[in-house]
């Protein structure tokens, strides 16, 4: 029995749910997300609420209700108010800034390193901190990971770039000679 699963996802207001076929579709204004079931589970809307079911008792059939009930989760709250992921540059020289839809950064290497901002994502830039945010939930992680991997943090200096809750762990330096 899935724990997540058997916990219904509540509708906030202002967000329209309904089931077209095998495929949810949640809207709030003119922004609409699709969660295409495939059939795995069952769903129902009742007032406001969506509740999810198994079609069966297999092992398969309660994996799929548990993640499909949270993605839905995932897509509602998005849709209501957002996800966002922080990240910080620290380096001599290292700094970031937007111009239109291409985010620039300058690493430490000897070029600037451009990278184009996909549909759906904001990012601002305020001093070292560059923020993410948008109503998916997987493509604001993915775009931060992508970020963040032009210059991973390095554990002698801690230079690069870090999520902002990200703990570095420093090592020491090369031992004195004798």
């Amino acid at each position: 029995m899935s724990r997540v699963g058997k916990v219904p996802v509540s509708i906030p207001s202002g967000i329209e749910v309904k089931v077209e076929g095998t495929e949810l579709v949640a809207k709030k204004g003119n922004l609409e997300k699709r969660l295409e079931t495939h059939g795995r589970v069952n769903v129902e809307v009742k007032d406001n609420e969506v509740v999810f079911t198994r079609k069966d008792e297999s092992k398969e059939a309660s994996a799929f209700w548990g993640t499909y009930r949270s993605l839905f989760n995932n897509i509602v709250i998005g849709l209501d108010k957002g996800f966002k992921k922080s990240l910080e540059i620290n380096g001599v020289g290292y700094r970031a800034n937007v111009n239109g839809k291409v985010l620039e950064l300058q690493l430490g290497f000897s070029h600037p390193v451009n990278y184009e901002i996909p549909e759906g994502i904001d990012i601002k830039v305020e001093k070292n901190i560059i923020t993410v945010s948008g109503t998916d939930k997987q493509q604001v992680g993915q775009v931060a990971a992508e970020i963040r991997g032009f210059r991973p943090p390095e554990p002698y200096k801690g230079k690069g770039v870090k999520y902002t809750d990200e703990v570095i762990i420093r090592k020491a330096g090369k031992a004195a000679g004798k």
